[in-house]
This record gives structure tokens, sequence and C-alpha cells, in this order.
């Protein structure tokens, strides 16, 4: 019997893959809510911890773990493509190579923090989701996105600029801005649990599906697992 994917799970891993790629992209840019400095990946990065919570209730830990992996091989691709864009020699009716090099070549360790960070905070935040959906029944979906989003966003926020930024900015400075993407990222789950509710009960009406990870391995490497 031919494994199938449904066309819901399709399109949330397609969204996962492309907020990944976006958010690596607009990450660079400083933005300055009230009194409060951030980054521009603020406004799509939280959605992949979204769609990360969706796909770990609906279909569970297993179908999550391929998602991240695929989400993280996208995502290498984009970077090797914006790498091979740069290097490779520009027309003479080319005239921003210097423009197009600062907004697409990141370098080789914002790339690495990110990476590394990407792949802790999310699967985090798939295993809590599991774990908790398991422990309390499958009652209470609000607490455990809110929960995981937490302790996956801030993992996300600690490995990131630790990696990136330690010795660069003081220590002061790189914690509370640890604390404060972690703080506002996780509001924005809160923000808009409602709608995440409601997509998550329409997903699983329609899938007619809702996984309970009693029996699995959490190993991430795992991934022909699905």
């Amino acid at each position: 019997m031919k494994k199938q994917v449904s066309v819901a799970y399709m399109v949330c891993g397609l969204l996962f893959a492309v907020c990944l790629i976006v958010a690596n992209i607009v990450e660079q840019k400083l933005i300055r809510i009230g009194p409060i400095e951030s980054t521009a990946g603020l406004f799509i990065f939280p959605i992949s911890y979204i769609v990360n919570d969706i796909i770990a209730e609906v279909w569970g830990y297993k179908k999550a773990r391929l998602i991240i992996w695929s989400g993280f091989a996208m995502n290498f691709l984009a970077v090797l493509i914006f790498q091979i864009s740069i290097w490779a020699p520009g027309s003479e009716n080319f005239t921003h190579q210097a423009e197009f090099q600062l907004v697409l070549g990141n370098t080789l360790r914002l790339v690495s923090a990110s990476f590394v960070a990407f792949l802790c905070g999310s699967f985090l935040n798939a295993f809590i989701m599991s774990r908790m959906k398991v422990f309390q029944k499958g009652r209470n979906f609000s607490l455990r996105a809110v929960a995981s989003t937490l302790v996956g966003e801030g993992a996300d926020s600690c490995v990131f600029f630790t990696l990136a930024f330690a010795g660069v900015i003081p220590n002061d400075d790189l914690l509370r801005l640890i604390l404060t993407q972690a703080a506002m990222k996780t509001g924005y789950e809160i923000l808009v649990l409602p709608l995440t509710n409601i997509v998550i009960r329409k997903v699983k009406q329609v899938e007619e599906t809702d996984v309970y990870d009693t029996s699995i391995s959490y190993n991430p490497f795992r991934i022909k697992e699905i």
C-alpha cells in the first residue's frame, strides 16, 4: 500500500519551509516596536512554531520530525543558492552587487547559528507538544501550545544569539535580547491562539485524525519512521 500525504499536511510543510527561508532574509533588519528593538523576523518566524504546533497536535511527533528536517533542507538549499548567486560573476548591466550581497550574504557564523538554533527550538517545541498531549489526554491545547512555544522559542533565541553574538555585544545586552525575543515571539503565539484553535479543530475534522504519541522514538534522526 502506497503512503499518501494529505493536502493539509502538504500545505503546512510548504508554509513551514517558506517561513524559515523568508525569516532568514528579513532577520537582518532591526525594527523598533515602541521602546523595544527587535528584528523583522518577528513578523514571520513565530508562524513556523504555530505550524509546528498544528502538525504535532494533529499528525504527531513523527510527522513533525519529517517537516522539521524538510524545512531545514529547503533552508539550506536557499542559502546555498544565495551564495552561488553572490559568487557568480555579475553582468555589466547589474550594478547592485554590493546591495545584493548585503541582503542575501549572511556570514557563516550567522547562518550556522541560525541552523543550530532552528533545530534545537523546533524539536523541543514538537517534543513538548507531543508529551503534554498524552499527559493531558488531549485536553487544553492552548496550554501546551504556549508552553511548547515558550521553551522552543526560548531555546532558539538562546542558542542563536549566543552563537551569533557572544563576544560581539556585551553580555547584559545579549541576555536582554534573548529574553525580549523569546517573550515577544511567545506573545505572538498567545495573540493568535483563538485562530490556531479554530484551525486545529477544522483540520482534525477534515483529516479525521488525532494522533497520540504513546509508543514512539523521539530520536530526531529517525526520519524514516513516518
